[in-house]
């Protein structure tokens, strides 16, 4: 996924800044909790095609985005 365009691109749903996971393929919205699928290299960026966060999940990529 081009950097450059995650630059731009933010939650639907809450307007906040969005985190890459390469290895699920998902760019992920700690202020929603949802992930939002990146198919063939596009994102998806519908509430209705993102999946809820776990609550490990949420964590972990809370605390990513803090460090």
């Amino acid at each position: 996924m081009d950097k450059q365009l995650l630059t731009f691109l933010v939650c639907p749903a809450t307007k906040a800044p969005l985190q890459v996971d390469k290895e699920k393929q998902e760019l992920i919205s700690t202020a929603a909790k949802l992930a939002y699928p990146v198919r063939d290299g596009i994102p998806v960026m519908l509430e209705e095609e993102a999946r809820a966060l776990t609550q490990d999940e949420f964590e972990f990529w809370h605390a990513k985005k803090s460090s």
